[in-house]
């Protein structure tokens, strides 16, 4: 679709059932000029003040602390976001381009659309990938934005799986890992794959389930953090100052154990003595699924237990290996916005944190030949929290180049989204593999061997698109692909 042609929708049409009327230019002007549209610091009616505990106090963003009415009304409308937002792009619909959603978050606070639901497709298609902010001028925190819309939907994180997750993560996390094991067992079976194939998951109205099934080829029956604890050499007691301390995420820890193994592997080869946290969820999931207040309540458990290994050894650069997960710890302090005591110590607990993308420098890993051929061609996917949330491409691309060498290939729109998204890939699965379609195309056009990536649900999601449409290539962590590289240069 034309710019000429967006802008043309922008302004002048009517929408119903989930997408609500956008303004004209001269209603936009008129409204603006009223002298009772004054929404700075006083009103939101997107939400109820006694509901506000469901919501963030105010955004941190590149122009400032600004509140959500603010922070969308950096917007101008100008349009550069359409062509890095995946969603327009493969659909030309304003709605669900990163513009079209601003616009209905602000019209919202405004109360000049009054039932949030108008934009629930609106808010709930979006990947959250941070692309558009990137593009912005203004740096407008759009994946913030969004996510306060949803938070004021009806009934959002109140699901079963989202209350079960999320509980069972924060409240009995071994309960959460023995079921979890159940289900792997059952996958083990070929069950899902058969229920998949009959239908039964459409037929449930979960078609999400197949996806997700099918997402992750090898089960684990030991989690990362139980073979970790018994690492004695991971152990904090009696160290003293220590070089890193591994942080597992969710995913390397209960689905790609061996991606959080080859981080330990790596970290110790090139960075010496370090400890492993035995931390909790970061709350990633909560956040973005409508589980505020049991976000923070992860967040004030890791930074207790931070605070407590900073006391008995000094600072030390926290390593975390899900790009998603770093790039939200880094973003604690935004969770407390509004609590004076919590605030500065969740400052101080994200600048620690280092995504293991940015922590190893080029001339650490020495590898030999047999790992080189082994690779083939490589290319590298940025996960979208890497580059966008963190700033995160140089620092991959020079390691990853200096271990190819010639077989190194640059991935056209290498920082366009792989469509995994979190649980994007299951809750909007006809989007997602639209996405993914495209990124399947461009890994292709480089006849990529090996496509190394950042976050555990680029890994699931390239991963599974490969597997079905291009499996003479493998996806493989950026840990992992560093780890083989040591091992092997080792034995030269």
């Amino acid at each position: 679709m034309k710019k000429e042609e967006s802008a043309a929708n922008m302004n002048d049409t009517g929408l119903t059932g989930g997408e609500a009327r956008l303004r004209t230019a001269p209603e936009q002007a008129h409204e603006e000029e009223a002298p009772a549209r004054h929404f700075h610091n006083e009103i939101n009616e997107l939400y109820p003040h006694e509901d506000s505990g469901r919501h963030l106090g105010n955004l941190l963003t590149d122009l400032g602390e600004k509140n959500l009415y603010d922070a969308a009304a950096q917007c101008n409308r100008c349009g550069y976001c359409e062509t890095s937002c995946p969603t327009y792009m493969l659909t030309g619909r304003e709605t669900i381009s990163a513009r079209g959603r601003n616009q209905f978050v602000r019209m919202l606070v405004e109360g000049r659309e009054k039932n949030p639901a108008e934009a629930a497709e609106s808010l709930s298609t979006c990947l959250l990938c941070g692309a558009c902010t990137s593009a912005c001028y203004a740096k407008v925190p759009t994946p913030d934005i969004v996510l306060e819309g949803r938070r004021a939907l009806t009934g959002y994180g109140e699901g079963f799986f989202a209350r079960a997750a999320v509980t069972g993560l924060l409240n009995a996390p071994r309960l959460f890992g023995f079921w979890l094991k159940l289900a792997y067992l059952a996958k083990k079976t070929g069950l899902p794959r058969l229920a998949a194939r009959m239908g039964l998951y459409d037929f449930i109205g979960m078609p999400g389930l197949a996806e997700a099934e099918s997402a992750v080829e090898h089960t684990p029956l030991r989690f990362a953090a139980e073979i970790l604890r018994k690492d004695a050499a991971l152990a904090p007691g009696g160290k003293g100052q220590v070089n890193w301390a591994y942080f597992a995420p969710c995913g390397p820890n209960y689905v790609f154990t061996e991606t959080a193994l080859a981080t330990v592997s790596v970290l110790k080869r090139t960075s010496g003595e370090g400890i492993f946290i035995d931390n909790s969820c970061c709350g990633l999931m909560a956040h973005n699924y409508g589980r505020l207040e049991d976000a923070r309540e992860f967040a004030r458990r890791n930074i207790i237990r931070y605070e407590e290994l900073k006391a008995e050894a000094g600072e030390f650069p926290m390593i975390a290996d899900c790009s998603s997960c770093a790039a939200f710890m880094k973003s604690y302090e935004q969770l407390f916005t509004g609590d004076e005591a919590w605030r500065p110590r969740a400052k101080a607990f994200s600048a620690a944190v280092k995504d293991i993308l940015e922590f190893i420098p080029p001339g650490k890993i020495a590898a030999g030949k047999p790992a080189a051929e082994k690779a083939g061609r490589v290319t590298y996917h940025d996960s979208c929290r890497a580059c966008h949330g963190q700033g995160i491409r140089k620092e991959p691309r020079a390691v990853l180049q200096e271990l190819a060498g010639k077989n190194y290939r640059e991935l056209p729109e290498s920082d366009w989204c792989c469509g995994g998204a979190g649980a994007f890939a299951f809750t909007q699965p006809e989007l997602s593999n639209m996405v993914l379609d495209r990124k399947l195309r461009n890994i292709a056009s480089v006849q990529a061997d090996t496509v190394v990536v950042g976050a555990t649900s680029c890994l699931a999601q390239i991963g599974a698109g490969l597997r079905k449409a291009y499996p003479a290539a493998r996806a493989v962590h950026y840990s992992v692909f560093l780890n083989e590289a040591a091992g092997e240069g080792e034995k030269r």
